[in-house]
């Protein structure tokens, strides 16, 4: 594969300089569209009003919001003037949202009202109780002492202390073409352009920071494999705020100058929709989303003869599901990947050409220019086809590192350039991969990767735990669920409820323990650590999941 050495928004440029009447975005729902030309057209707009007020190149700038046409245009319109797109996921609550903008020294942030269960507006105002009181654009606040500015999207007046999403292209006017061109022009492929907070492998949420390099040739490379035209359409319901919206999805798309058609958060009755009424070709999605428009009771009712590929990953995949998306929805060409986010984020795929039984029992081969290896956990050396080991990688996709983190980051990268993934996997003789497991206690449910530690850290400040470890057991669905063993203080009762009740008021909802035993003792080696293994057995013979270990994936 020939690299791409544009920057995101030189590429967009070019792109709708030799497609401008073709479609870039389409939001069947809403009624909105957008050809390359004009899509980008708003984003140099956008850029100009960031740069009017305020926003310098470096800078970190936070979205909290689902899949609206402003998040794509913030995401240009950020990697246009050199300023870093921070991505916060929409299900956070205030415990999370705080450690995000204090970790990322976050100066800007974007919000609309809320999602589900959690008003943002209020949220925010929770951390900064002096926003009511700022003048918009001039916040000072004692928690949050980098935040500078709050710009709201949404049709109704800003609230107190912010700025209004319709002021940036109000304020667009007062800077002139010629600085905005040379902003951009200033720019380097290297530089960090979007930054998204993982679980990774160990210890607290971390800052991936992914270049404008990492992932336009990450989207080109997915895009390949799918062999994407300037004909296809890929329905985008799974979140921009991960690699798998804003780099599958997006750059994937804006590489093959093909049309995305994201859906503002996931409804099957809605992807259905959005396939049927844009002919799509493709529709990216985890497991759990593809069964879901699958058993929607309409689901025969829609047009769905387009579609012909697209990408199930995020976890793992039964090959069941993958049978029935080929068979019933017609994605005849799907493919699966396999990646993280420190990887931007693919680092294997199957291709369109694959056999049938090669794309519905393994992840594919590695990216063009992308290495890979399987290696011995303990000893870190390489092990022969068919062992299973933890999955290495070296290459143009490799992040430039966890934000402010230097010891994090050398943990998972040697000096060599490669980077530990913490997962299990086997490579045949051919260059297939398949993934099997975890050297680390990651949860992955439904997509979403999850760490125990940062669940336990929170639970610890309930007044009547004084110890509480947290694993993943199997499940149908969502590949994975969260199960809490938890040593109560002596003469404090509890139950299971109120101790997910606490962490759902504080914490997305994926992190909510689905079940909570309580224990006087934790199984532990010699040494006192505590076997999270064993609770992992315990809790399958507890649940009776043993049905559920059985799934067969990729």
């Amino acid at each position: 594969m020939e690299m791409i050495d544009k920057t995101v928004g030189a590429f967009l440029d070019e792109v709708a300089r030799k497609y401008p009447d073709h479609d870039a975005v389409v939001y069947p729902i809403e009624g909105i569209r957008y050809t390359y030309a004009e899509f980008n057209e708003m984003c140099n707009r956008i850029a100009r009003g960031l740069m009017a007020i305020g926003v310098r190149k470096g800078e970190h700038v936070s979205i909290w919001a689902t899949n609206r046409v402003e998040w794509l245009l913030l995401q240009f319109a950020t990697a246009k003037i050199g300023a870093v797109l921070v991505t916060v996921n929409t299900n956070y609550k205030v415990y999370e949202l705080e450690y995000l903008l204090k970790q990322s020294d976050t100066e800007s942030f974007f919000l609309i009202d809320g999602f589900k269960d959690v008003d943002y507006v209020k949220t925010l105002y929770r951390l900064v109780p002096e926003l009511r009181e700022s003048e918009p654009g001039k916040v000072k606040s004692e928690r949050l002492k980098r935040l500078r500015r709050v710009v709201y999207i949404g049709d109704k007046p800003a609230p107190k202390g912010m700025l209004h999403w319709s002021q940036l292209l109000e304020l667009s006017e007062e800077v002139s073409e010629e600085e905005f061109l040379q902003r951009q022009s200033s720019l380097d492929v290297h530089d960090v352009v979007n930054m998204q907070y993982t679980s990774g492998t160990t210890g607290f949420p971390k800052g991936v920071q992914l270049t404008h390099y990492n992932i336009l040739n990450n989207g080109k490379a997915i895009g390949d494999c799918m062999n994407f035209t300037t004909k296809d359409r890929l329905c985008i319901p799974v979140p921009l705020f991960h690699c798998f919206g804003c780099v599958l999805g997006v750059m994937a798309c804006v590489t093959h100058a093909s049309t995305m058609v994201p859906v503002d958060y996931f409804r099957p009755k809605w992807v259905l929709e959005a396939l049927s009424k844009e002919r799509c070709t493709a529709i990216h999605g985890v497991p759990t989303m593809f069964i879901a428009v699958l058993g929607h009771p309409d689901f025969d009712k829609y047009d769905l003869s387009n579609l012909r590929t697209g990408i199930m990953a995020g976890s793992t995949c039964p090959t069941e599901v993958m049978k029935a998306a080929i068979n019933r929805m017609g994605v005849r060409e799907i493919t699966s990947a396999y990646g993280q986010t420190e990887a931007s984020p693919v680092i294997t795929q199957t291709r369109t050409t694959d056999p049938v039984d090669i794309r519905i029992t393994t992840v594919g081969r590695v990216l063009p220019s992308v290495e890979a290896k399987i290696v011995d956990v303990e000893t870190r050396q390489e092990v022969p086809a068919g062992v299973q080991g933890e999955v290495c990688t070296r290459g143009y996709h490799v992040m430039k590192g966890y934000y402010n983190m230097p010891e994090a980051t050398a943990q998972v990268i040697d000096e060599d350039g490669w980077l530990y993934t913490g997962d299990l996997g086997v490579q045949t003789e051919d260059g297939y991969f398949t993934i099997t497991g975890r050297a680390k206690d990651m949860i992955i449910r439904g997509g979403e990767n999850i760490y125990p530690r940062e669940i336990e850290e929170f639970l610890y400040t309930h007044p009547s735990i004084s110890d509480v470890q947290v694993v993943g057991v199997p499940d149908a669905n969502y590949g994975e669920e969260i199960m809490a063993f938890v040593c109560l203080k002596e003469g404090h009762s509890c139950t299971e409820e109120e101790i997910q009740q606490y962490v759902k008021e504080n914490m997305a909802r994926h992190k909510v323990p689905r079940y909570v035993r309580f224990v006087t003792e934790y199984p532990t080696t010699a040494s006192g650590k505590v076997q999270k293994y064993k609770l992992r057995e315990m809790g399958v013979e507890l649940l009776r999941l043993h049905d559920e270990t059985r799934v067969e994936t990729a």
